[in-house]
């Protein structure tokens, strides 16, 4: 029995939850060997981990707008960084990045360097001096330090579209997974992964998401590790896969040779979203083209509100530096076995000594695979025998980019308990991360623009049934648009980090770092940023099919156009119009004092 506070006793708890997942993980294994089928044990693994993070919800219940909106600033800098990095591991980076990396090769490391990278601007520029400022959302920053509704209204329509383009990239992995794992249509299972998502957030806002995050980081890391390790093993390449993998690319780079990989043309008739693996995807494979999406990845992480908003629920702003460091500790785990993972899988498909290996063997054999058969049911591989013998060739096998990691265990013929436990990590990725996207905008709506601005006399019931309300509608959106199969989910993210950086960044760098920044200056870089950087994706988005941008600035990097306009817009406008007045300046003065009280009350 756990006495005390809960807060002191958090080591416990989740040692606690620890041992009693490896248990069940355990137990999912004595199943399979009793013969239950695969199909039983991923629904187990989905609803099992679902029904706790709801419980961990409906526990965390409050009425409380402190509680709600900054989980009280009571969390510890250790479970804050655990929390910020299941925020972090999205369906992008759990599910579609080794993805990206297993068709794109190396210039998909951009991502890896840019996401990380970014939370070096945040630590450094952001993080603390946010906390010190003591806001409840980014919009509350923006309109207190710029002053006047306006402000805060047009930094509420960029975070709404940045983190709406985002958790429709969330909505999509969950989606993929219950399809998978539930054997049922995509367009179906995105409400199934919306259903467990507004289980966890709702009732008890950033409380509850914060202590269910913790736990989903927990689950999504032992899934994406074990299968690298295994597949390591297994393959004989060693113990310690991410420093060993230099042997598995050479080989992969042999078997790339002997099969004229980029060299060939990809059939037609590839449903779309599915790429064949002798076309050789390079989104970032010059030097130019990786720096703009490294920049574009960093800027965006430092803009995206959900993130910084895990920086509000520290109890101090030394705690919330702290936390930066632990978020980048726990999210450089996942980070650096992404390539590793990409490479083992790869060499699985391709190699044709391995028992895995498909290519060059019998269309009917391949396609009477089970895992082969099990994601064709729905929509994500797809074989076609272009020229008549029989034989898979390199181009005639198609497979969607977002189920790399998920099809791993069943495609390296590991046992299936593996496959059930890494539906359950995308799970945990995927809804921590719309979990805290689909609380930013409803936070934003419901603090920033219905309270501060429609009606400042709303009373603490009302506000927060405002908040649920939204997030419902809001949730319900993101499905819809999910079920539309509009990009990847890769692409999604990329496209919501740029309309972050485009219309965010240098508003709130600047609103903290330069005085002389005033309202004025702040709208011109928030519309003009945000509007440049739009009408730039609009105008390339025919690059979706085959045509060659500007300077190769495509749909994945048009914040490198957005941020200039946004900068110069603001400076300029800055300087041309008065100055912020002597209590504003103080007040920037006083946030970058790493102690002492916060700059807003905290009954705001």
């Amino acid at each position: 029995m756990i006495k005390g506070n809960f807060i002191d006793n958090l080591p416990k708890v989740y040692g606690m939850y620890t041992g009693g997942f490896l248990a069940f993980v355990l137990l999912m294994a004595i199943l399979e060997q009793l013969g239950v089928g695969a199909d039983t044990i991923g629904i187990l693994f989905v609803a099992f981990t679902v029904v706790i993070y709801a419980g961990i919800g409906w526990l965390s219940r409050t009425m409380q707008v402190d509680a709600y909106y900054v989980a009280g600033r009571q969390v510890p800098a250790v479970f804050n960084g655990m929390a910020t990095a299941a925020d972090w591991m999205s369906g992008a980076s759990f599910v579609a990045m080794a993805g990206g990396i297993y068709f794109g090769g190396h210039g998909y490391l951009a991502f890896v360097v840019g996401w990380t990278g970014g939370y070096v601007l945040v630590a450094s520029l952001m993080a603390p001096y946010l906390r010190k400022f003591g806001c409840y959302t980014v919009p509350d920053f923006i309109g207190t330090r710029y002053g006047g509704n306006l402000a805060r209204f047009f930094a509420v329509v960029v975070l709404t579209v940045a983190s709406f383009t985002y958790v429709t990239a969330q909505i999509n992995a969950t989606g993929t997974i219950a399809s998978r794992a539930l054997q049922i249509p995509f367009e179906v299972g995105v409400w199934f992964g919306l259903l467990g998502i507004l289980l966890c957030s709702m009732l008890g806002g950033m409380r509850a998401v914060t202590w269910t995050q913790v736990a989903q980081y927990i689950v999504l890391i032992i899934a994406y590790l074990v299968p690298v390790f295994w597949m390591s093993n297994k393959q004989g390449f060693g113990l310690v896969p991410q420093f060993v993998y230099g042997d598995a690319v050479a080989r992969i780079g042999e078997l790339e040779a002997m099969y004229n990989l980029g060299g060939l043309e990809a059939v037609e008739g590839a449903k779309k979203g599915l790429k064949a693996l002798s076309v050789a995807h390079a989104a970032a494979g010059d030097s130019w083209k990786f720096v703009t999406l490294v920049l574009c990845m960093m800027a965006g992480t430092a803009s995206l509100p959900h993130i910084l908003m895990r920086y509000f629920t520290t109890p101090s702003v030394k705690a919330a530096r702290q936390s930066v460091a632990w978020s980048l500790l726990f999210i450089f785990l996942l980070y650096f076995t992404a390539p590793a993972l990409a490479t083992f899988t790869k060499l699985q498909v391709l190699d044709p000594n391995l028992a895995t290996g498909i290519i060059g063997k019998a269309i009917s054999d391949v396609s009477a695979l089970d895992w082969v058969q099990k994601w064709a049911n729905i929509g994500f591989v797809q074989i076609i025998d272009a020229n008549g013998d029989g034989l898979l060739q390199i181009n005639e096998f198609f497979m969607r980019g977002d189920i790399v990691v998920l099809a791993t265990p069943e495609i390296a013929g590991l046992p299936y308990v593996i496959s059930g436990l890494v539906a359950a990590g995308g799970m945990a990725a995927a809804m921590s991360t719309a979990d805290g996207l689909l609380l930013a905008i409803a936070n934003a709506l419901s603090h920033d623009l219905y309270y501060k601005i429609i009606d400042p006399k709303a009373e603490t019931k009302k506000r927060l049934l405002v908040a649920r309300i939204l997030l419902l509608a809001i949730g319900a959106a993101g499905a819809f648009v999910a079920s539309l199969k509009l990009t990847s989910i890769l692409g999604a993210v990329a496209w919501a980090f740029d309309f972050a950086c485009s219309g965010l960044f240098f508003p709130i760098v600047l609103g903290i770092w330069w005085k002389r920044a005033n309202r004025p200056g702040a709208l011109a870089g928030m519309l003009c940023g945000f509007i440049a950087g739009s009408l730039y994706l609009y105008w390339v988005a025919p690059a979706f099919l085959g045509n060659d941008p500007w300077l190769g600035i495509d749909h994945l990097r048009f914040g490198i156009i957005g941020m200039p306009v946004s900068l110069i817009a603001m400076v300029a406008v800055s300087l041309m119009t008065a100055e912020p007045d002597a209590e504003t300046q103080a007040m920037v003065d006083e946030i970058r004092v790493p102690s002492g009280k916060t700059v807003l009350d905290s009954t705001h």
